[in-house]
């Protein structure tokens, strides 16, 4: 099995040290190497990106902020000089957490646990390459699958997130968590509410419903539900 990743570290010494451990290892496919997160973000949500090997500390955009920007988020494997971000890596779900300098069997070991991650997800139907997004709550970061979500509402400081397992509270503005779902599957239906398209069961002009549960319906809002309905 082949995947493909790409490696993000602003050193260039390191850069060619890992995609020389890249190159030499036959189930890696390279398809690109970059010195800062804004390119390789750009790839990242460009290009079939299956792996990253990330470093940590970066100037103006470090790894951590990378990941919090990508709305779907691959395989990582961080590589950083420093022991203490290892309990921060791991909240972000990584793959593996290599301590420079990085050695050859280490390396390898740490590919063969992402080939395995990846495998096995393709075998569960792919849920772990599914759409999803990292929301804190309760000073924990989660990791919520788009497909899970049933709706959003405004919840005074906070936005609540209502998923087919749980509900979450995010401090966060409407607005803004709006910008982090696919615009294709949620769509704003009154100043309170965000609404998973796939998940409405049916609707009139005053709500849109989700279950038992009726979401209030702005009354400009209906035309905008029922074009988006029909494109879903």
């Amino acid at each position: 099995m082949k995947i493909n990743c790409i490696v993000v570290d602003d050193s260039s010494i390191q850069r060619l040290t890992i995609t020389k451990l890249v190159n030499d290892n036959p189930n890696l496919e390279l398809v690109g190497e970059f010195s800062n997160a804004v390119e390789a973000k750009n790839c990242i949500t460009n290009k079939n990106v299956d792996l990253v090997f990330l470093d940590i500390e970066m100037p103006v955009i470090n790894g951590f902020d990378l990941l919090d920007g990508l709305k779907v988020k691959p395989q990582v494997i961080f590589i950083t000089s420093k022991a203490e971000y290892a309990v921060k890596a791991f909240d972000y779900a990584a793959t593996d957490y290599l301590h420079k300098p990085i050695t050859r069997e280490r390396f390898n070991q740490a590919v063969k646990k992402a080939i395995s991650m990846i495998s096995l997800s393709k075998e569960n139907g792919g849920e772990e390459e599914s759409p999803h997004i990292f929301i804190k709550s309760n000073l924990k970061k989660l990791k919520i699958y788009i497909s899970r979500i049933k709706w959003i509402e405004a919840y005074g400081d906070y936005v609540k997130v209502i998923t087919e397992e749980d509900n979450h509270l995010v401090l966060s503005t409407m607005k803004a968590f709006e910008n982090e779902l696919p615009k294709e599957k949620f769509i704003r239906v009154h100043k309170s509410f965000i609404v998973n398209i796939d998940k409405i069961e049916k609707f009139n002009s005053k709500f849109a419903e989700i279950g038992p549960n009726k979401i209030p319906l702005s009354r400009n809002k209906k035309e905008d539900l029922v074009k988006a309905i029909e494109s879903a």
